[in-house]
């Protein structure tokens, strides 16, 4: 991995003088411009690091004075950070003057509301009293089904204000989805929505929730949400809406403080290889690894406007709403990212939302910007972007021609940060900082407070050369435990089987020299043709950029002892794959990647599939085309495009 162009961006003077980053770094006697030396510093001084992060970010909460507990001497598993701590985490986002804007809410008609924090206090205030009165307390569940609206966040916030336990799932999940998720938490009430919006039509979840619920015997109260709301008929359980929910105007908001370690979060993987795990996030862990990422890698401001596409089941919603402990507004919408109107597809609804709100990070996906690159659409020569300082992707690696393509079509003067962790420990692994350049095709340093590497099979770091993203040392943001029976030998199983000590997350990486990262894709998907990891990263990079590919997807085919490549494409309208075409592309592959990239077959679907959150799901592909029953499917979103792909060798002789 060699950096054959000059830096799309570079830190200038301001950066090294004024960014968060810089004056934790003068603070803590190290020079700004020598990152490497502060970060072998916050990950071999625990007690120094972490107390010093605690402080500067001023979390509020009594710390105690013990930083650290091992279960043994240079054991990770089970470690348990600051136990004398008591904090709680609504507490630590509800700050700042009443005036100061908290909330931007819009949908596919732009900006629709704009709440401050003082009438954010009170409605979590309302929502707090409420849920006390349905008997709501500390360590119960509560879950919630609800659009990306500024409900969704009250019930998240009067949820935690109370030391109970949030987990969620989007509206569009499918009813076995969610009871396969939340179910697993037993919730006492869920808060949900009857309908959600999406590309101008308006989706009735009604029939969804009933059988919900019907799967769900221990919930009490079902508390409606929405325009709609109202007591939802044939309900099994006792049913209110919102406003009866939050009905006492005279509420005062109280926060209840729980130990570091309390259960703050239940969050769910995608589930496509069984049920989906319920990984259990800490109150403090979430607070300190959103507080470092904010402040220290994003340079989030007082003022700021954050904003990310996601619904409120993904990771990135929960890392986004925690920048309000950061004095910044978020902007929460709800809708498609691309939007289908009566006259075509309009790629800028939420750039005009981004020049509306003033938007300072723009937090997107891989997949949306390749849809804007390959509409040609350009969203700085079409929309005022100057309050603009980042753009930030996460849940796929970004490819080198997608960097060039936002510095050339959104903005040359801005910090574009590929991001990289997951929602094992709600947060990044690697990311970008005020403080590097950006080159192409790379993720710029670790985080601060990870002890990352890669290291090969062999346990050994090595520099230039893939092998598998590990991290050596305790984090906060560990999570506690995987929800249900046997969660800590499931956890345990999970990241500590492969090497013993270390956690091992399951992605393909290469750093280089400079300290830069390249993320190749999920080890689980890894190509391994001739015994030779391959990432499907680098074939990605390569198909998507073919003018006739609308889609693709890349899996490994088992072939008695070893494994073959298949690449299935998606075709764009008036293109057909034919002998032309596929030896072209074996050619882009053999000369862009290297000849143990190219597939060894090749073949035209309808469709690929992938997970709700919008990810392709390779596994799901492999396992019915090798006539392997996928476990779950109510975590795709288009599971009925898995028949085509189950035919494709269904005639071939044994």
């Amino acid at each position: 991995m060699r950096r054959d162009a000059p830096p799309l961006w570079q830190p200038g003077p301001d950066e090294f003088e004024r960014s968060n980053l810089a004056r934790f770094a003068r603070s803590n006697g190290f020079d700004p411009k020598d990152y490497e030396t502060l970060h072998r510093w916050s990950i071999s001084d625990f007690d120094g690091f972490w107390n010093a992060l605690w402080d500067f970010s001023g979390v509020i909460g009594a710390r105690g004075d013990v930083v650290l507990q091992r279960v043994s001497e240079g054991e990770m598993f089970g470690a348990r950070w600051y136990p004398q701590a008591e904090l709680n985490f609504a507490e630590n986002l509800l700050v700042g003057d009443d005036a100061r804007l908290a909330v931007i809410e819009a949908n596919e008609s732009g900006v629709v509301a704009n709440v401050t924090m003082g009438e954010l206090r009170e409605r979590v205030a309302r929502a707090q009293y409420g849920l006390r009165k349905l008997g709501v307390g500390r360590g119960d569940c509560v879950a919630g089904i609800m659009p990306n609206n500024t409900d969704a966040l009250v019930a998240l916030l009067a949820t935690a204000s109370i030391g109970a336990i949030w987990a969620s799932c989007s509206p569009d999940f499918g009813a076995p989805g969610i009871i396969d998720r939340v179910g697993q938490v037993h919730p006492k009430v869920v808060v949900a929505a009857r309908s959600y919006v999406y590309n101008g039509k308006r989706f009735s979840i009604d029939e969804n929730l009933r059988a919900v619920l019907a799967g769900m015997p221990g919930v009490e109260h079902l508390v409606v949400s929405g325009d709609d709301a109202a007591p939802l008929e044939g309900a099994s359980v006792h049913s209110l809406t919102w406003r009866e929910l939050c009905a006492d105007a005279n509420a005062s908001l109280e926060f209840e403080r729980v130990p570091f370690s309390h259960p703050l979060y239940v969050m769910f993987t995608s589930g496509t290889t069984g049920l989906p795990k319920g990984i259990v996030h800490t109150t403090g862990g979430v607070i300190l690894q959103h507080r470092k990422e904010h402040l220290m890698h994003c340079d989030v401001r007082p003022g700021d406007v954050m904003s990310w596409y996601t619904n409120t089941a993904w990771m990135m919603y929960h890392w986004l709403i925690s920048g309000l402990a950061s004095h910044a507004a978020i902007v929460l919408y709800d809708g498609a990212p691309i939007v289908k109107r009566a006259d075509g597809l309009d790629y800028g609804v939420l750039w005009r939302i981004a020049q509306e709100a003033r938007i300072t990070h723009f937090g997107t996906s891989p997949r949306y910007l390749g849809s804007l690159a390959e509409a040609a659409y350009e969203p700085g020569r079409q929309h005022d972007l100057g309050a603009l300082r980042s753009v930030l992707s996460a849940g796929a690696p970004v490819t080198p021609e997608q960097f060039d393509w936002l510095y050339a079509a959104v903005k040359r003067d801005m910090i574009f940060a590929s991001i990289s962790g997951g929602t094992e420990i709600i947060g990044c692994f690697v990311l970008g900082s005020p403080l590097h350049a950006v080159h192409r095709g790379e993720i710029a340093c670790k985080g601060l407070g990870l002890a990352v590497d890669v290291l090969d099979e062999r346990g050994a770091s090595i520099i230039g050369r893939k092998g598998d993203l590990v991290c050596t040392e305790p984090f906060p943001s560990m999570p506690l435990t995987f929800w249900g029976d046997n969660g800590e030998a499931r956890y345990r199983a999970a990241y500590f089987d492969a090497r013993p000590g270390i956690w091992t997350h399951g992605d393909l990486a290469e750093q280089n020299h400079h300290g830069g990262v390249v993320i190749y894709g999920r080890t689980d998907t890894t190509l391994k043709p001739g015994g030779v990891r391959i990432g499907t990263a680098e074939i990605y990079r390569v198909i998507d950029t073919q003018p006739e590919i609308q889609d693709c997807i890349v899996f490994g085919r088992p072939v008695g002892d070893d494994e073959e490549i298949v690449l299935c494409v998606v075709m764009k309208a008036g293109f057909t794959l034919d002998a032309s075409l596929i030896d072209r592309l074996r050619a882009e592959v053999r000369k862009k990647a290297s000849p143990r990239h190219v597939p060894r077959d090749i073949h035209q679907v309808c469709a690929v599939p992938y997970t709700i959150n919008g990810k392709r799901v390779e596994g799901a592909a492999r396992s019915v085309v090798a006539g392997v029953p996928v476990k779950n499917l109510g975590s795709l979103s288009n599971p009925e495009c898995l028949a085509e792909f189950a035919a494709l060798y269904a005639k071939e002789p044994a």
